[in-house]
């Protein structure tokens, strides 16, 4: 993990020295013979049919998972429809919970419900997986960690979540089960021509069994990710292979939008497909019973 950079030529099977800045896919353990090894498959024209073949999130397990609040509207449409304001600490740092970094799926995954598992929900979020670590690291630094971005869905369920949360503790019980995670990782380079403000002009929606339900944008973040690495980073040392949730888009989930205007809470075999403009689709269904 000495930070030394491999192009993408790796990708073409060739074994290559040549950087690729500071975001480089390189910083992660056997990215880069699995690049070598994908380039010679794809050279030798061998390939795996759909549904031949079962995605794994493309980190797995996480080092630790951070999930942070950092959209304004979703924190403050949330919180209105328990008639509670956005509290004035939301404004001066990022705030986060610890998930579970062993609960990760993959793209097209099933999602079992767990027990108590009533109103179960999805949300839209931006992931973000650390390539190199550091402490006490400033937002440009936390920003230069950052080896790629992927679609995250931080599944829900709403009744034991907010159960558990009136003690003043959580989110626990109702997260813990299952993160969607896919269905690759982008690095940062190849969004920079869309940087704006604290995120990226980048479309995000949600759609339930083929519906649209809502529409975001990155751009809307009131933290970047890298204000968010740097407040999780202050005394502590973080790890590669740390993934760091945005939170919740705007609109991004039934909790905000409220189950009459979705259809109501998941129900078993509803597909879900979050897309995030040039993440890719990220879709997981939830198990019959």
């Amino acid at each position: 993990m000495n930070g030394a950079g491999h192009d993408l030529a790796a990708l073409l099977g060739e074994d290559t020295d040549g950087p690729l800045g500071a975001h480089n896919v390189g910083r992660l353990p056997a990215w880069r013979d699995a690049l070598v090894g994908l380039g010679a498959d794809a050279r030798a024209e061998r390939a795996l049919a759909p549904g031949s073949f079962r995605w794994l999130p493309p980190l797995l397990p996480a080092a630790t998972f951070r999930d942070f609040y950092a959209f304004e509207q979703h924190v403050a449409t949330a919180r209105a429809r328990r008639g509670l304001e956005v509290p004035e600490a939301w404004y001066r740092f990022p705030v986060f919970y610890f998930s579970n970094p062993h609960t990760l799926r993959g793209h097209e995954a099933t999602i079992d419900v767990p027990p108590d598992g009533e109103w179960m929900d999805f949300e839209l979020e931006i992931g973000a997986v650390l390539g190199v670590g550091g402490r006490d690291l400033s937002p440009d630094a936390g920003e230069a960690a950052i080896a790629g971005y992927c679609v995250l869905n931080d599944w829900s369920a709403r009744r034991v979540q907010r159960e558990e949360m009136s003690v003043g503790l959580g989110p626990a019980k109702g997260k813990d089960f299952a993160t969607s995670l896919g269905p690759w990782l982008v690095t940062p380079d190849e969004l920079a021509d869309r940087r704006e403000g604290k995120g990226y002009d980048l479309g995000m929606s949600v759609r339930r069994n083929g519906r649209e339900l809502s529409r975001g944008n990155w751009r809307d973040i009131h933290y970047s990710f890298g204000e968010m690495i740097a407040r999780a980073s202050r005394g502590v040392d973080l790890q590669p292979g740390e993934l760091i949730g945005s939170g919740t888009v705007g609109g991004g989930c039934i909790l905000e939008l409220g189950p009459e205007a979705a259809g109501g809470w998941l129900e078993p075999g509803d597909r879900v497909e979050l897309e995030i403009e040039r993440l890719g689709v990220l879709a997981g269904t939830v198990a019959a019973s």
